[in-house]
């Protein structure tokens, strides 16, 4: 797989069960391009090694005045040079792609996970580790399978620098292959503290990342309330946390790298007065002692890859069972489904709470828990990400269809609607019936100061459909998102449309002409509203009210309001004082006197008449 190549057309189906199975997965897919990297590595690992044998000969040559011998050694380090050069290019090159693949490799992984679990995403695993997984972890599951290949030229040069070394001259080369195995595991014994050092600061990273991430969502609310100050000193502390254990993370590393540094010099101290020794006693020459000294210090350069896949690997493990975490991530339907079956149509009816809408009916429901009516929505739109009964559409259970049906079927439009950023015309480039235009969903859902506010926004845009909206639309005020996310809905024109307090941050003029353009584009279709605004709740045809998750009554507004205290409450927002308060009062009030006239003489009856007949005459 090449870089150009991207993305896969099929990325594959990961081993999620366990941090250590997705690496060695990841690492089995790219197992092309770890071949080639290996073997690009041997080549320029060794050219680099075999340098001392060649300087060790020309010292040899020149020390015996033999010119052939010495213009032997130059050619044979001139092709030594252009081992080392061609092998490091074509390595740092395979290197490089195994990173890069592997990442785009994991990233098309995420999203089609993102993509399969939709909102149930972000209700089991936080936004802030999705953000980590996706960004910076990715990179260091790169990192680690592509230090793979080059750790093992590197193990493999080391053990083919000990073997030659005891050819060439075992009595040093003893020395040297008791001392690079003690110098490439020593760090051994501290790798589990650095890398549980390492885990503790990637924690404190993610949850500092959450933080930072839902304090950004809630941004405009914050403000709204005076609590900036607040968590802004919540990120400090977790920002301090983070840096706290980032320093004690490297001064371990640091000591590790400083072991690396004085083991092989002592070796080198060693090598170097053990053959002074033998060459005084005249069993090796200048020249072996030259090869072998020259030898012991480049082979430092290899076994510099032992830190680092060392340091791979403990960042990038926390990294692979987060990822393979979310990975693991299953629907609890299928999406696919089980029945095959054209769209239905009729009644919407949810066994769960005994809520049942009428078809081609604009029915309006009252929840007094904000979250009990998040729930009612997803399940209303099937494959609900909790489990429990499936919604029946016209009696067939919406989780029996697929997805694509069950969407096809009902919109659920949450009370936190998303708008990607692009153009007006490309946000309402959704699947749709074709039969509402997008200026007439504009018209009812009242955006016309949202265009205003977007053409003045996009000085390049003379029409307002090419107006550009920002990511999510953060130059829009939450009303206008709410407008604007509420026309798309009305363009899609789906059988159902379920709207989750589609009106809750516009002011009271606004939501009553929303409210008769959105039961004027809705006629003849089954339109769900969860709210508790009188505004929609009186031009509701069937208002239902649910309390602790069953249906508690019915019937309209109106109705409702004075028979209900509890939908009055929740609709008028009394509290319980004042509910219980205005009971009592009624309770005690007197009852209307009722006077009924005497019919047994007609001068009473006549003189009740007199006033109907003189206001007949007036009119």
């Amino acid at each position: 797989m090449q870089i150009q190549d991207l993305p896969y057309s099929d990325p594959g189906v990961p081993d999620a069960r366990s941090g250590p199975r997705l690496l060695w997965w990841l690492g089995r897919n790219q197992l092309g391009g770890q071949c080639r990297a290996l073997l690009w590595g041997m080549l320029h690992f060794a050219s680099v090694c075999a340098l001392p044998f060649c300087v060790g000969l020309a010292v040899q040559a020149a020390v015996d005045r033999s010119a052939r011998r010495l213009a032997l050694t130059g050619v044979l380090m001139l092709l030594c040079g252009t081992a080392i050069a061609v092998g490091d290019t074509f390595l740092h090159r395979a290197a490089v792609t195994n990173w890069i693949t592997a990442a785009a490799r994991l990233q098309q992984l995420l999203a089609r996970k993102a993509a399969y679990l939709g909102s149930a995403l972000t209700r089991r695993v936080a936004a802030g580790e999705v953000v980590t997984v996706s960004t910076g972890d990715v990179e260091k599951l790169g990192w680690f399978v592509e230090a793979v290949s080059r750790f093992t030229a590197a193990a493999l040069t080391v053990v083919v620098v000990c073997v030659a070394l005891l050819v060439y001259q075992p009595a040093l080369g003893v020395v040297v292959a008791v001392g690079l195995p003690v110098v490439a595991f020593a760090v051994l014994p501290l790798l589990p503290r650095a890398t549980s050092r390492a885990d503790v600061q990637r924690e404190k990273a993610g949850r500092a990342t959450e933080l930072a991430s839902d304090t950004v969502a809630g941004l405009r609310v914050l403000r709204g309330i005076g609590g900036e100050d607040l968590f802004l000193d919540r990120y400090r502390r977790a920002s301090q946390e983070v840096r706290h254990a980032a320093v004690r993370s490297a001064r371990m590393w640091s000591v590790i790298s400083a072991l690396q540094v004085l083991l092989p010099g002592l070796l080198l101290i060693v090598v170097v007065l053990r053959g002074v020794q033998l060459a005084r006693e005249g069993r090796i020459t200048v020249g072996e002692l030259v090869t072998v000294y020259s030898a012991v210090m480049v082979v430092n350069y290899p076994l510099r890859h032992f830190v680092e896949i060392a340091m791979a690997y403990s960042f990038s493990r926390p990294s692979a069972q987060r990822a393979a975490r979310v990975l693991s991530l299953e629907r609890l339907t299928d999406v696919e489904g089980s029945r095959a079956t054209e769209l239905p149509g009729g009644d919407l009816f949810d066994p769960a709470s005994g809520l049942r809408v009428a078809a081609h009916g604009f029915t309006a429901v009252v929840c007094g828990d904000p979250d009990m009516a998040g729930r009612l929505a997803d399940r209303l739109g099937g494959h609900a990400p909790e489990p429990g009964p499936s919604v029946l559409l016209g009696g067939v259970p919406l989780d029996e269809l697929s997805l694509d049906q069950a969407r096809t079927a009902v919109l659920v439009q949450d009370k936190d609607p998303v708008l990607l950023s692009g153009t007006l015309r490309e946000l309402f480039d959704v699947p749709a019936s074709g039969t509402v235009r997008a200026e007439d969903a504009l018209a009812a859902a009242q955006c016309a100061d949202v265009l205003e506010a977007l053409v003045q926004g996009s000085l390049d845009a003379s029409d307002p459909m090419d107006a550009r909206i920002s990511e999510r639309g953060r130059s829009l005020s939450g009303g206008q998102r709410q407008r604007l996310a509420l026309a798309r809905s009305l363009v899609a024109d789906p059988e159902v449309l379920v709207l989750d307090e589609p009106t809750s941050a516009v002011d009271s003029h606004t939501e009553a002409r929303i409210a008769d353009g959105l039961r004027r584009l809705r006629s003849g279709r089954t339109t769900v509203v969860l709210t508790s605004s009188p505004l929609l709740l009186d031009r509701a045809d069937h208002v239902v009210f649910l309390h602790e998750g069953q249906v508690a009554a019915t019937g309209r507004h109106h109705e409702l309001i004075g028979t209900e205290p509890r939908y009055r409450a929740v609709v008028t927002r009394e509290t319980e004082d004042e509910q219980s308060q205005a009971c009592a009062m009624e309770a005690a009030a007197p009852p209307p006197p009722q006077e009924r006239p005497d019919l047994s003489e007609g001068a009473p009856l006549l003189g009740a008449l007199e006033p109907l007949e003189e206001i007949e005459e007036s009119a």
